[in-house]
């Protein structure tokens, strides 16, 4: 059976409180960025976690980590190995990394989407373009038809 850790991260990025979510299986590290604006109760974040996790958590591809062995700890060592990490270092760099990750995948997707788009105006203003050069076209035309059925008539 995989073993799944989630830990979830709160701090202060000026000028919005911000949350990080590190999902760790045994195969993969995935992280998501989650920005909370004001700075988060111990309430909203028990409640997020409770009702809303699945809406806040669609994790991207992830990060391919090596297998460790978990070893069980004693629960308040660890709590100091927690308290530790989160002042000296702030957000673990494997996750920084999963974000990075995601964010250089949505640009990717955000490029080509914009790169498309600005090839679809470029052919519909040429498209424009070739018709009212048409229409100016036939108009001349038309105008020398008028003006020999004028002359024809002797009017």
């Amino acid at each position: 059976m995989e073993q799944v850790q989630v830990t979830l991260t709160v701090y202060f990025e000026e000028p919005f409180w911000v949350g990080v979510c590190e999902c760790v299986s045994e195969r993969k590290m995935q992280a998501k960025k989650i920005v909370f604006g004001a700075e988060p109760q111990m309430q909203e974040l028990l409640q997020m976690v409770q009702q809303q996790w699945y809406t806040y958590m669609q994790f991207g591809a992830g990060i391919s980590m090596a297998q460790k062995k978990m070893v069980h700890k004693n629960p308040k060592r660890l709590q100091r190995q927690i308290k530790k990490q989160t002042t000296e270092h702030g957000v673990g760099t494997k996750a920084q990394q999963a974000l990075q990750a995601e964010r250089e995948a949505n640009k990717i997707i955000r490029k080509q989407k914009s790169k498309a788009e600005k090839q679809a105006e470029q052919k519909q203003k040429f498209l424009q373009k070739q018709q009212k050069k048409k229409e100016k076209h036939r108009g001349h035309e038309e105008r020398e038809l008028k003006n020999d059925d004028t002359d024809w008539l002797g009017l």
